[in-house]
């Protein structure tokens, strides 16, 4: 099997097809050829935020993960062991976490890694024998040599996005006589460092932002569009002076000890590593030259002093018209043996991507069998997310994280949000382990894992 990109969705699909004893041929092209963002060689580097969203089972990612779980993930595996306090997200060291990955993979003796950028899809695919399926797992940084072999093979151009990543900050030069920890609500633990602000250091704040100069795109980067589940934090700013503290600077659920009220707006830094050294801007995804992003977050209380360890920066994201292209077992419809995996299918985030990695690792074992492809219910996450990025049929075909809205409604009305989402996640659990697909693989417990992070961190 040949499985091209390793992050997390190549990652994912390499696992089962090693541990079902096939062997692997795992191309990445860093470092020797970099990307924008990414700062090491580790496989599933996490490069936008540290966070995997909600662990509640009662919420959409939440529930994907409960799946993927079930499905003997290898990237939630390691995502547990590197967890730092997020309230009731699930939140990674990013270090431990690739690191934990990386290891496990490499020591596979049925693995090969070759380190270079993969440009020979077209002459692959025109010899590729029976015995050999092929995971195209680039992710939304596919590089340009092959992102044109990808729209030749599926018939059309592919699509653009942009995407964004948001500053990190030294916690040492946070001023924590101004800030307070909390989560919203309450929920969880004191996970989150809060930074209050009043009416008007907001709207000082908003003025500089709206006026702060941005850095300038690439020409072929002109004409794409950003993705509406991760703006730049200045482009929600335009969209109106509420838009933020109705958004990602929203005060509900996060009074102020110190005043005993709800602030005006409030900025939350989440932490990024387990030493709690670093902390991220919740939100703040921006493509503001570096300069200005120092000096427009410095005004918010608390940052006045801010070091910044990692800017803010702004990428483009690659991804295919999946519908008429894939079967739901991501398996291409006139190219049976070729799968995609990950943001290139047009789903958005990392649980999604890695989840469709699992599917596509597993199909693609079947199809070395001879079997057919599983399809998972569309009452499970995965399912549905499978079959949205299959069998769309609007006109505008956008990435879609995991949501409630693209599951089956329950068959009965239930008023009760909280009661609703409960039960769809329990029919979705059902629906899993009433299908074959949990039996086709169970990796060993991960015995080594508490060891290796002790070797991590020493």
């Amino acid at each position: 099997m040949i499985v091209i990109g390793g992050g997390l969705a190549g990652s994912e699909a390499a696992w089962p097809a090693l541990k079902a004893g096939a062997s692997v041929t795992l191309y990445e092209m860093r470092p020797t050829r970099p990307t924008p963002v990414h700062q090491t060689d580790r496989f599933a580097e996490l490069v936008c935020s540290n966070s995997l969203k909600s662990n509640s089972v009662s919420n959409a990612a939440g529930l994907l993960k409960e799946e993927m779980r079930r499905l003997g993930s290898l990237i939630l595996t390691a995502a547990d062991a590197a967890q730092v306090p997020a309230g009731e997200a699930l939140a990674v060291d990013r270090t431990i976490f690739a690191d934990v990955i990386s290891k496990k993979l490499e020591v596979e003796p049925l693995l090969t890694v070759v380190r270079e950028e993969f440009t020979g899809l077209s002459d692959l695919l025109s010899h590729l024998p029976e015995s050999t399926a092929v995971i195209i797992a680039t992710g939304p940084l596919t590089s340009d040599a092959l992102a044109a072999q990808v729209a030749a093979l599926t018939g059309q151009d592919h699509l653009a996005f942009y995407d964004a990543v948001a500053p990190t900050i030294d916690a040492s030069t946070i001023d924590f006589d101004k800030v307070y920890k909390s989560s919203r609500y309450d929920k969880g633990d004191g996970a989150y460092i809060n930074c209050p602000l009043d009416k008007q250091q907001y709207e000082a704040f908003y003025a500089e932002l709206l006026a702060a100069e941005l850095a300038p795109l690439g020409e072929h980067e002109l004409g794409a569009s950003y993705f509406e589940g991760c703006l730049p934090i200045e482009v929600l700013a335009a969209r109106g002076p509420k838009t933020l503290s109705f958004g990602p600077m929203k005060p509900v659920g996060l009074i102020d000890p110190q005043t005993g009220r709800r602030p005006w707006a409030v900025l939350q830094l989440r932490q990024e590593n387990l030493a709690a050294t670093l902390y991220s801007m919740v939100g703040f995804q921006t493509r503001m030259k570096w300069g200005e992003q120092k000096r427009v977050f410095r005004m918010i209380p608390g940052l006045e002093n801010a070091e910044f360890v990692r800017y803010g920066v702004i990428h483009r994201n690659t991804y295919i018209k999946s519908p008429g292209i894939l079967e739901p077992t991501l398996e291409m419809k006139n190219h049976p043996s070729v799968f995609f995996a990950g943001q290139i299918t047009g789903v958005e985030g990392y649980v999604e991507s890695a989840a469709t990695g699992i599917l596509a690792g597993r199909n693609a074992v079947r199809r070395l069998n001879g079997q057919p492809g599983y399809v998972l219910p569309v009452e499970t996450m995965l399912g549905a997310l499978t079959n949205y990025v299959a069998n769309y049929d609007g006109k505008d075909f956008q990435p879609m994280n995991s949501n409630w809205g693209i599951v089956p409604p329950p068959p009965e009305r239930i008023r009760d949000k909280r009661e609703k989402n409960k039960a769809l996640a329990a029919r979705a659990l059902d629906a899993l382990a009433s299908s074959d697909i949990e039996q086709i693989f169970r990796p060993d417990p991960f015995l080594e894992i508490e060891r290796e992070l002790e070797t991590t961190a020493s």
